[in-house]
């Protein structure tokens, strides 16, 4: 049964990567594209891959995992027209990777939990950075990624080398100084110095959510669902009682957005 499965998944995977290749020579927009403009839809596809795994949508899983495989597919096929690497080379750089960073399988290391499993895992790549050349304990820390994963990595990566806030409440304390200070930038009228000291405030704000054992962008993706299914409220609300939330004071909003609140909970 594992022999059929793994021979369909190499003839999909062939026809795959066949058609991206006819495309590139058929298709007036596939022509077009480059690494550079492919890699900014590789990161779409994987937002809305993200999304479909969140929603537990096998369907929609199938469907935005393939857009992802799809595009990164692409752009091996782009490589390969100008010689830069072959996609087999991807694929066999990705299969030595897992190897060496599973010693416990594929060597003599022992990994009896989960936590020793990525103690290795770290230890391993902390060697590779070093022999990539690595400077400094945040080299490898991708400047594309969203800010807020960059500033929780940032921090994690710290951490590792020795340095790190001693627990949430020097998290918290470090985001009230920073408020402080952009309290005083905005006093001096220095609109600049504000804005620095507010990234400031956020990088810190951002590594909070791991001391308790929560991730950065997961905590403010969940923020948000609640700020919309609230405010949604809030808009239902004003309608049933023909009001504008435009022409409204801020203290009947603050009414409003208490209501909806009080009712959220209710509910």
């Amino acid at each position: 049964m594992a022999d059929a499965a793994d021979d369909a998944a190499a003839r999909e995977f062939s026809r795959l990567f066949g058609i991206i290749r006819e495309l590139r020579r058929r298709c007036p927009w596939d022509r077009e594209q480059t690494i550079a403009s492919l890699g900014r839809h590789l990161v779409e596809e994987a937002y809305e891959c993200l999304d479909a795994v969140e929603r537990d949508s096998t369907p929609a899983i199938v469907d935005e995992l393939g857009d992802v495989i799809a595009q990164a597919l692409a752009i091996g096929a782009i490589a390969e027209e100008g010689a830069r690497f072959m996609i087999a080379q991807v694929m066999r750089a990705a299969a030595d990777k897992l190897v060496r960073r599973h010693p416990h399988v594929y060597a003599d290391a022992q990994a009896a939990t989960s936590s020793e499993v990525v103690a290795n895992w770290e230890r391993i790549k902390q060697a590779e950075r070093a022999a990539a050349g690595a400077k400094s304990a945040l080299d490898g820390v991708a400047r594309s990624l969203p800010s807020l994963t960059r500033a929780e990595k940032l921090g994690a990566r710290a951490r590792e080398a020795g340095m790190d806030w001693r627990d949430i409440h020097a998290v918290l304390a470090k985001v009230r100084e920073e408020m402080d200070e952009v309290e005083g930038a905005l006093a001096a009228d220095d609109l600049a110095g504000a804005a620095a000291e507010i990234g400031d405030m956020m990088l810190a704000l951002a590594n909070a959510p791991r001391f308790i054992g929560y991730r950065a962008e997961e905590t403010l993706r969940r923020a948000c669902d609640k700020f919309v299914a609230r405010f949604g409220r809030v808009e239902r609300i004003a309608a049933a009682r023909g009001l504008d939330l435009r022409t409204l004071p801020p203290e009947r909003l603050d009414a409003l957005w208490c209501e909806a609140k009080r009712a959220e909970t209710e509910d």
